[in-house]
């Protein structure tokens, strides 16, 4: 038995005035989908749990079947494990945007125009050497970054960016706020030299590194993922997971689909049980309000990943499969919601009761916990 799980990054919605009324999950012409829901199970997912922050390390955990709340211990430390960085005990990790911030202060772009991955560490490799000391900068992807500071500087509230998108910024409160605040500010001398859309970092997302047993130990079975997404590699390096690298797979519009469709075929083929498949796109497109394209990475996934998935899968012998976001990003809010999601999930050698993938569709299900669907996926 092979299992795979697919991750349309935020793909939940609310009701869009630009469809009529309808979400992006109903507007998108998605024939694979549609016809693998028509023969599984769709369901109700609560993949952040009540109380908890609606950010992808939350829902992930979930996804994975590790419970946030038994878990978590914040953003930043899972994606410095995805960069290599070992986090000591008197260690808390810090994500750093690169954003774009008005003089009047104003959240313009809280991704800093999206610079390409190289520009941006050109920029991180200046703040390491400017601001560095004792804190230290590292390199992720895009406008995505990682601070790492002594254990004090943990005591902050910081507002994630994307919280505040063309909004008046909110800075770092509590007894590390004023130290964040200055680095903060002393950076706009720093990134402003570069020509990016971005003119400063963001501090947010803190805390120590989390202890979480292996997927195998967890679940009994191997696993691998392939992601263009630090904060999502971060779990499958904590739990040991196998990381699959593909040329062209970035965390935007561009990435690329068949690249992390056949990454997923070719790490089952050799021996994988599971395989998760993660793609950003519509997250980035919830965030940036942009409905045509939201649609249209819906329907990236329809043709692009799920067709060839399904056909590969069947020529390997019966399979499982499980499809959710790890949380909702609505195009009206433009920002992370913690509603329940739509779950679907369907076994190729028996029918499900059926239904329609939509949040319209999911929306009389029984709610699960999110982190119980790894387990019914592998019973």
């Amino acid at each position: 038995m092979k299992y795979v799980v697919c991750i349309p990054d935020g793909c939940a919605d609310l009701p869009v005035p630009e469809l009529d009324g309808a979400t992006p999950l109903e507007a998108a012409d998605t024939p694979v989908l549609d016809a693998l829901a028509a023969r599984g199970e769709v369901g109700l997912a609560q993949v952040i749990p009540p109380g908890m922050p609606p950010g992808s390390d939350v829902g992930n955990m979930s996804i994975f079947g590790y419970d946030p709340a038994a878990y978590h211990t914040g953003r930043s430390p899972i994606e410095a494990a995805a960069l290599g960085i070992d986090l000591a005990p008197d260690q808390v990790a810090y994500r750093c945007n690169l954003v774009t911030v008005t003089e009047d202060g104003i959240m313009a772009d809280f991704s800093g125009g999206h610079p390409d991955s190289a520009q941006a560490a050109e920029v991180v490799e200046a703040l390491d050497r400017e601001l560095g000391g004792e804190v230290s900068f590292h390199a992720g992807v895009q406008y995505r970054h990682t601070m790492i500071a002594p254990a004090d500087w943990a005591d902050a509230e910081c507002t994630p960016p994307h919280e505040l998108s063309d909004q008046p910024v909110v800075g770092p409160r509590g007894a590390a706020g004023p130290k964040l605040a200055a680095l903060e500010e002393a950076s706009r001398s720093v990134v402003g030299r570069f020509g990016l859309g971005a003119n400063r970092i963001w501090l947010w997302g803190q805390g120590f590194r989390p202890e979480m047993p292996s997927f195998r130990e967890l679940h009994g079975v191997g696993a691998g993922m392939v992601s263009a997404v630090d904060l999502v590699r971060g779990i499958g390096v904590l739990t040991g997971m196998e990381i699959a690298d593909v040329v062209g797979a970035t965390a935007w519009y561009d990435t690329n689909y068949e690249g992390k469709r056949d990454a997923a075929l070719a790490g089952l083929a050799a021996g994988a049980d599971l395989y998760a498949i993660h793609v950003e796109a519509s997250d980035e497109a919830g965030h940036e309000g942009n409905v045509a394209e939201k649609v249209r990475c819906l329907e990236n996934w329809d043709r692009r990943i799920l067709a060839g998935l399904v056909e590969g899968l069947d020529e390997m012998g019966p399979w499982r499969l499980l499809l959710l976001p790890d949380h909702a990003t609505p195009l009206t809010t433009r920002s992370h919601t913690d509603d329940p999601v739509p779950y679907l999930l369907v076994d190729s050698r028996a029918d499900g009761p059926g239904g329609t993938y939509t949040e319209r569709g999911a929306a009389s299900a029984a709610l699960a916990p999110g982190h119980s669907l790894m387990g019914k996926l592998l019973s």
